[in-house]
């Protein structure tokens, strides 16, 4: 009998300590990446805010007049402001138009990025996304045509989102122990960034300008070219395992750390590079697994969208200075950002998941039927709610990644992400709803995300299994360990 040895890649991986030399180096790239696509996608906020106008002629404002006459000019609070410049002060459906048409470009969007960057490369779909940004975000800041403006935001989310490969790359360059601290350390940077945009927009009021000082740094992505790596388990996946290896061995380098010999070179994946991307994507999508999978994470998506964004634009407004209480919220998801990782080092995925959506639901039921006369105890449950909508986001973000198959990972992702994304389109019109009923919406976010907790009684853990490389590995997920050796007779 002879035994052919080989390794797994997830073994060499176990070797790098996210705080050595290389990650510490690449956890700062992808940290900026993050901060800049935090800002980019919440740019409009501050962009196109509301401000006060009125009309320059007295008899307009009247109210015996207002139904009968057109107001032919309007005076605005700040003359220099996006509604201003756009002459769009009685027309209030454009200025909602802009994060529309951003959240638009950005489900669009998903379904093109994700296949570039299984075919590319996750690196290349890192750099064109992060240039793209940078290009068509600085070039809305010089247009004077609203529609214009409408098409270049449509195109900086479509073609201009840079999460997607960076998040695919993040947890593929690790362990599958440390993908989960290595991933929430890095979205940091996401935080970062939330804080940054509402300080950048109070230091550079001039709508104009503060675009100008978000998106310049996007050129930097460009030098990605030279400061990060590609994945190396896209490469093996495509045949490409000298690059592989080359990439290993630096990182090794940097980190100090020594491998046995030939340890490398007997690295094993099954590589797809004669196979058609499209084939790829009919392999995934005919194995029934694959396909429920991908139904009941398109579940999870909408769920998490529609919920989480239906709760804040059914929340009461903060009184207070609005730069301050971004910063406020944005800084709060530090400590979340450490319990969620507590919870996916400790508990895994599938119950957490379960969890957090079975109790955000419960929650969000129990709403209209509290006490009116306890506004405190509304407060707690409402938070409470929003708190566990954040943690199933964040779960599900990294579970389905982890139940496809490294070819078409970043494809499957994006478009469970993106036909999620329907949900944040609904979402806005949940206040209509409450001339029936006002608990209505909440009784509606509740029965979604109990659906959702129920469905993701169908797929397995994935907590203790490799990223799979295969869609037979991925069927196997939660049914087998990995085999390190393979006998022949």
């Amino acid at each position: 009998m002879e035994q052919i040895k080989y390794t797994e890649l997830d073994d060499v991986l176990s070797k790098f300590s996210i705080f050595g030399r290389y990650h510490i180096e690449l956890l700062l790239y992808l940290a900026f990446a993050y901060a800049s696509n935090s800002m980019y996608c919440s740019n409009y906020i501050f962009a196109a805010e509301k401000i006060e106008y009125r009309c320059t002629d007295p008899l307009y404002n009247s109210s015996s007049e207002r139904n009968t006459s057109r107001c032919l000019e309007w005076s605005y609070e700040d003359p220099h402001s996006f509604v201003a410049e756009f002459q769009i002060g009685d027309q209030e459906w454009k200025r909602t138009l802009v994060g529309t048409a951003h959240s638009f470009g950005y489900m669009i969007g998903l379904l093109l990025i994700g296949p570039i960057s299984d075919r590319l490369g996750r690196k290349k779909a890192i750099v064109i996304t992060g240039v793209l940004g940078g290009v068509f975000g600085l070039t809305k800041s010089f247009t004077s045509w609203y529609w214009v403006y409408i098409a270049l935001e449509f195109l900086e989310s479509a073609l201009g989102d840079i999460c997607s490969p960076l998040y695919i790359l993040n947890i593929e360059i690790v362990s599958t122990k440390r993908r989960v601290s290595y991933y929430l350390l890095c979205s940091l940077g996401y935080i970062l960034g939330s804080i940054i945009l509402p300080l950048t927009a109070w230091a550079v009021p001039y709508w104009r300008n503060y675009l100008r000082a978000i998106y310049t740094p996007a050129f930097l992505f460009f030098f990605y070219t030279y400061l990060i790596d590609e994945s190396p388990r896209w490469l093996l996946i495509k045949g490409k395992k000298d690059k592989a290896i080359t990439i290993l061995k630096n990182a090794a380098i940097k980190n100090k750390i020594e491998f046995g010999k030939g340890v490398l070179e007997d690295l094993h994946t099954e590589d797809q590079k004669g196979i058609g991307f499209f084939n790829l994507l009919r392999l995934t999508f005919t194995s029934p697994t694959m396909l429920r999978r991908c139904v009941i994470c398109i579940i999870w998506w909408g769920t998490c969208t529609f919920v989480n964004y239906g709760l804040i634009i059914n929340s009461v407004s903060l009184e207070g200075n609005k730069y301050v209480n971004f910063i406020l919220m944005s800084v709060l998801d530090i400590p979340g950002n450490f319990v969620i990782m507590y919870i996916l080092l400790y508990y895994k995925r599938k119950y957490p998941l379960i969890v957090t959506f079975l109790l955000g639901g419960v929650l969000c039921m129990v709403q209209p039927f509290l006490p009116t006369d306890l506004p405190w105890l509304s407060l707690i449950v409402y938070i409470t709610g929003k708190l566990m909508s954040s943690f199933y986001f964040s779960i599900t973000y990294m579970y389905t990644s982890e139940l496809f198959p490294t070819y078409t990972r970043n494809s499957m992702h994006a478009l469970c992400s993106s036909l999620g994304r329907i949900g944040s389109i609904i979402a806005p019109q949940t206040p209509l709803l409450m001339a029936y009923w006002r608990g209505l919406p909440s009784m509606i976010f509740g029965i979604s995300a109990v659906l959702a907790g129920l469905v993701t009684f169908l797929v397995p853990d994935t907590a203790d299994d490799s990223l799979p490389d295969t869609v037979r590995q991925a069927e196997d997920i939660g049914k087998t360990k990995n085999v390190k050796n393979i006998e022949f007779t």
